[in-house]
């Protein structure tokens, strides 16, 4: 198996799984709680940082563009239009469908591919350092952000829902 291709495309499939269960209880709460929908996924940790409905954008194109990087394959394109709990969910969805399309025969190379990202200029990484040093752990930082903003709101999530599940195997 490509070790490339198994640190990301599984990896963002469970963490988007698990965002997707983590924005359902977040709708959940909204609606018991009275809470305006509008302001709740246009929150933030800190007055710099991108609010909820971003995060989720940003995890989404993390994603999809990581495995496009990866594989050569096209970027779906995905305008942020997004303003509710169910837009955030369908974008997700969508990202899903991408992410299970791509094989892992579609990563060959991928490993010593060069990884040119428009915001540094005249530099490139190579696939297993742009797949473990940055893809991965700017994914991660935007869904563990999101989660933030959902768990600062007052929804009852834990690690549990973060991690979504793990691969345990009978002794």
């Amino acid at each position: 198996m490509h070790t490339t291709y198994r640190v990301t495309v599984p990896t963002f499939i469970k963490f988007l799984g698990g965002l997707k269960n983590v924005l359902a209880k977040a709708e959940a709460y909204a609606k018991e709680a009275s809470l305006s929908e509008d302001t709740f996924v246009n929150d933030r940790l800190a007055p710099d940082m991108f609010p909820l409905v971003k995060q989720v954008q940003v995890a989404c194109d993390n994603a999809k563009g990581a495995v496009s990087r990866l594989s050569g394959k096209e970027n779906p394109k995905m305008e942020d239009t997004e303003t509710t709990f169910a837009e955030l969910q369908t974008r997700i969805d969508k990202t899903l469908v991408y992410l299970q399309s791509v094989q892992e025969a579609d990563f060959a190379g991928a490993e010593e591919r060069k990884i040119e990202l428009p915001y540094f200029p005249g530099k490139y990484l190579i696939g297993t350092d742009y797949a473990l040093e940055y893809a991965v752990p700017n994914f991660l930082f935007h869904v563990t952000t999101a989660y933030g903003i959902i768990r600062k709101n007052g929804v009852q999530i834990g690690k549990g829902d973060f991690v979504n599940g793990l691969p345990f195997r009978d002794l």
